[in-house]
């Protein structure tokens, strides 16, 4: 299954490229598919020569700020990924969609699939990058308070919350699967109808999930570029591991599947027993759905 990248995935990216092309000069950049460049303000010959300033990331796209207050905003969407690999490196293949070449090495874009939804803008100036930046608050930085202002400003599920780019940065339905099993919250609990103990519990968990798994990735990688961006990852608690047993009671985690997304969780842990409704799986069994734990595993 391949998943969007989420906050540590980006930052894992934006400290290895950190390492890598930070004071170098881009040489140029090469656009092979010509649908992934959707911006050219500045053109991509006029970049060519530049120095690399920073790398930075905003919510979840990839910022390479070069000298003159350029940025070349990267978003992967669900199946773009970065590579890291030797310097002019040949473009083969339709998932190869654009190259930046340094002298130390060139990054590549790819996207699996057909469809294309990666996208690379080129833009000069802090109002050319506010136009991308949804609103959304950085999780790490901001305070609990701020935290639950945010969150409730508007009355939606907890999962939900967290996934909205215009309420926190960079929080996809991965992480959100396990901040919220570690805050030990249903993801269909109301934000607004959360008391002040759920609100530590979920400001905390969303602080500790994303700093632990940004430190693990780092470690993971080990200096080497980023390789292995996936569905699932060895270590989480609930995401990707529906029928296994939870790490912490033992009950097998549940699932719900809706639209492109799904929700995983442990109904002894998070919901007090109850199995929450699967929109298709409810309406075909209708009333032999299971309604807590108990049901399902007589």
């Amino acid at each position: 299954m391949i998943r969007m990248p989420e906050l540590p995935d980006i930052k894992a990216y934006v400290n290895a490229l950190n390492d890598r092309i930070c004071g170098g000069v881009l040489r140029g950049m090469r656009i092979a598919n010509p649908f992934v460049l959707r911006s050219v303000d500045p053109r991509p010959a006029d970049i060519a020569g530049l120095e690399v300033d920073s790398v930075k990331h905003q919510a979840k796209r990839v910022d390479i700020r070069l000298e003159g207050d350029v940025s070349i905003l990267i978003h992967l969407m669900i199946a773009g990924r970065l590579h890291w690999k030797e310097p002019g490196v040949h473009l083969k293949g339709r998932n190869q969609l654009a190259a930046l070449d340094f002298d130390n090495g060139t990054l590549v874009l790819t996207e699996a699939g057909m469809k294309r939804r990666a996208a690379i803008h080129l833009v000069r100036g802090s109002d050319a990058r506010s136009q991308f930046d949804r609103g959304g608050l950085d999780p790490l930085s901001i305070s609990q308070q701020a935290f639950r202002e945010r969150l409730s400003s508007e009355n939606h599920t907890c999962k939900r919350a967290l996934t909205d780019q215009r309420l926190l940065a960079g929080i996809g339905n991965a992480y959100s699967d396990e901040i919220l099993f570690a805050a030990k919250l249903s993801p269909f609990k109301q934000t607004q109808a959360l008391e002040d103990g759920e609100w530590r519990r979920l400001y905390e968990a969303t602080r500790t999930v994303l700093a632990h798994w940004i430190e693990s990735l780092q470690r993971q990688a080990g200096g080497q570029f980023p390789r292995k961006v996936t569905a699932f990852r060895d270590g989480m608690s609930v995401h990707g591991r529906y029928g296994k047993p939870c790490p912490v009671c033992g009950s097998p985690i549940q699932r719900i599947v809706y639209v492109e997304n799904e929700a995983n969780y442990c109904a002894r842990c998070q919901t007090g027993g109850r199995l929450l409704a699967d929109r298709a799986m409810s309406r075909l069994l209708k009333d032999n759905w299971p309604k807590r734990l108990e049901d399902l595993e007589g």
